[in-house]
């Protein structure tokens, strides 16, 4: 498993092998905005995360399911998603 302690200190948490984060925005257009930047980079990486939005929240979870694992593809991922927010 990869060292996920700096994520864990920006609010990730671990979850067995899932990396989870709740992000919160002002309004729903910055968050539908900022889910649209993520997702340019998570095809760049062929790596995409399983999320949900409710109105200006969006809640993120990470795991490398063809690994069963949370893998450096995930906390790549989630480095990029706090860079964005």
């Amino acid at each position: 498993m990869p060292n996920t302690s700096d994520l864990e200190q920006n609010g990730w948490s671990v979850e067995g092998e899932t990396l989870v984060k709740q992000f919160k925005f002002k309004t729903f257009v910055q968050a539908f905005g900022w889910m649209s930047s993520v997702a340019l980079e998570a095809e760049k990486a062929d790596h995409h995360p399983d999320w949900s939005n409710s109105y200006n929240t969006v809640t993120v979870h990470l795991t490398t399911h063809s690994a069963k694992a949370l893998t450096e593809k995930d906390t790549a991922l989630a480095h990029k998603m706090d860079a964005l927010t």
